[in-house]
């Protein structure tokens, strides 16, 4: 299991950590920002002056995923993970990968007033302590600041167990952090355990329609960006009847007739993750009347979106497809793709 204790820089992360392993037995520290270290250290200096923090590194995501992981299985109990996560599509990405290994996560957040967090950050050297791809400067740290304000007013809130250390000393955090853990009152994340492919993999997608012809799409729990309803084909399997059990256990929509396939799409390997065949059916109108009933651990959203909208919503790799679907649906043909791009 992890506990990943999350705030604003300066809200006493790592030193409430250092506490908490005193308190929960079998229990290792573990500080992302060592991976961070090594990221910069690694990584070409023109690649590292694209970003501002090494979190926005995807090498970063994947390699704190994978080190927890390789940690638990050498130590095995509780890793307790001090770390800023303020971008929700980052939190979607580590946290469902890590569900997607069989690793529980209790997400707990640390809040105080900004006053006290712009006083421990000027005591401490504000940009000091935060290691990352570029050497830090004064107010790096403040600068951030609106970010944790806007995520905090966001989702943040929402997806963690909030804990006010406002007036307490990193022990007292620790016992209650301890509490909490304890009593369940800060839950495990209930988000979807997908497990990662082996090897290549056939995936259906859905296409629902409204009456002004805008398309349904939905935002995952457990990985970045939106997605069309649908999931991987599982083995034996009809492809357009994988789609419909999908917009079944996504939206609660029943469809009554076999899609139409619309595009299929050869996704070409990205290492280290594999690729695949990818198919687009036309699920056609949704009937207004219909009610979308989203599972809470897979899905948080959905809205339709006109093709432009969508644009900024999914991936480009997924826009591609949407794109081409669209065009195909308009033609009433079958379009071959290629990582997005038709062929044939």
């Amino acid at each position: 299991m992890i506990v990943w204790i999350n705030g604003a820089f300066g809200a006493g992360k790592t030193a409430v950590a250092r506490e908490l392993v005193d308190l929960i037995p079998n229990s290792t520290l573990y500080d992302p920002g060592l991976v961070g270290e090594e990221v910069g250290r690694l990584l070409p200096k023109q690649r590292l002056a694209e970003v501002d923090d090494y979190r926005d590194l995807p090498m970063w995501r994947r390699l704190v995923v994978d080190t927890a992981a390789a940690l638990l299985a050498e130590v095995g109990g509780v890793l307790v993970v001090p770390a800023t996560l303020l971008a929700q599509d980052h939190r979607d990405e580590m946290f469902g990968a890590l569900a997607a290994r069989r690793i529980p996560v209790r997400h707990v957040l640390l809040t105080t007033d900004e006053t006290i967090l712009r006083e421990r950050l000027a005591e401490r050297g504000d940009g000091l302590g935060e290691p990352g791809v570029a050497e830090r400067t004064d107010g790096w740290c403040s600068a951030h600041l609106a970010a944790y304000r806007a995520a905090l007013d966001g989702w943040l809130r929402q997806d963690a167990h909030v804990l006010d250390t406002t007036g307490l000393a990193p022990r007292q955090v620790a016992a209650l952090l301890a509490d909490a853990v304890h009593s369940g009152a800060a839950p495990v994340r209930d988000i979807v355990m997908t497990p990662e492919p082996t090897g290549e993999t056939l995936a259906a997608g859905v296409l629902l329609f409204d009456e002004a012809g805008r398309v349904l799409l939905v935002d995952p729990t457990y990985k970045p960006g939106w997605e069309f309803p649908g999931g991987v084909v599982e083995r034996g399997e009809a492809p357009a009847r994988a789609g419909i059990r999908e917009v079944a256990e996504e939206t609660g929509v029943e469809l009554a007739e076999v899609p139409r396939l619309l595009v299929v799409d050869w996704e070409p390997p990205d290492p280290p993750r594999y690729g695949g065949l990818r198919l687009l059916f036309d699920g056609g109108l949704l009937p207004a009347a219909a009610r979308i009933l989203l599972p809470g651990s897979e899905l948080r959203d959905w809205r339709f979106v006109t093709e432009a909208e969508a644009a900024d919503l999914l991936p480009p790799v997924r826009f591609a497809r949407l794109r081409w679907a669209l065009r195909a649906r308009e033609r009433g043909a079958v379009l071959n793709l290629e990582a997005g791009v038709p062929v044939g």
